[in-house]
């Protein structure tokens, strides 16, 4: 069976549409690994696109929590309260992020958004006892600890290297194969909707920061 495992959509519909249609009749079922909410404007399309995936698992992230108000926004980043606000102003599925999933086994994997709520990066010495896929840091990367594999799928929505590019993994469950994608979508269109939208001007330079020179 082939699995598509991605994370960190950050309602990006232009993103996740490019993902969607690049893994679609190719993959057998899908793993979100959470956080499909929160920056960008479009949380309830993203949201009803992820949910609709054939055989979708889904993850919850902590900007699910953010959301649903278990976890405090006041405890984030200035930056990320900016976007959040904006964000959130027309959020309407709250019953599409609730009681999610923390965790999945896919072959010798488990699924989660983040180990022990930490950012993991391909250095970070984290102890394991077996292997993961995570998402969370927005960077992809596949690493072996003491033979037990960390494998970042990445971010479809704010890929923290180039925000115009979109990271995914292709998971083969009979070979064990796995392969980091990486695609490019109309970051243009999601930068014009901010736009339209009137996010705070914070908001947008940070995506700016993102794109190549």
């Amino acid at each position: 069976m082939r699995v598509a495992v991605f994370s960190d959509v950050h309602a990006n519909l232009p993103a996740l549409e490019t993902f969607v249609a690049d893994t679609r009749g190719r993959v057998d079922g899908y793993v979100c690994l959470g956080d499909v909410v929160n920056y960008g404007p479009w949380n309830d399309e993203c949201l009803d696109v992820v949910v609709s995936l054939p055989g979708i698992v889904f993850i919850e992230g902590n900007h699910e929590r953010l959301f649903l108000g278990t976890e405090a926004i006041a405890d984030e980043h200035p930056l990320v309260q900016q976007f959040y606000a904006a964000s959130i102003a027309r959020f309407t599925r709250r019953s599409l992020i609730e009681n999610l999933a923390l965790q999945h086994d896919l072959g010798d994997f488990s699924c989660v958004h983040t180990i022990d709520h930490r950012r993991i990066y391909a250095d970070t010495e984290v102890p394991v006892d077996g292997s993961y896929f995570i998402g969370h840091t927005h960077h992809a990367f596949d690493v072996t600890r003491k033979r037990n594999r960390i494998v970042n799928c990445g971010s479809i929505g704010q890929n923290r290297r180039r925000v115009d590019r979109l990271n995914y993994a292709l998971v083969d469950t009979g070979s064990g194969d796995v392969a980091l994608m990486e695609r490019d979508y109309p970051v243009e269109i999601l930068i014009s909707e901010m736009k339209r939208l009137n996010y705070p001007r914070a908001c947008l330079d940070y995506y700016y920061s993102k794109l190549p020179g």
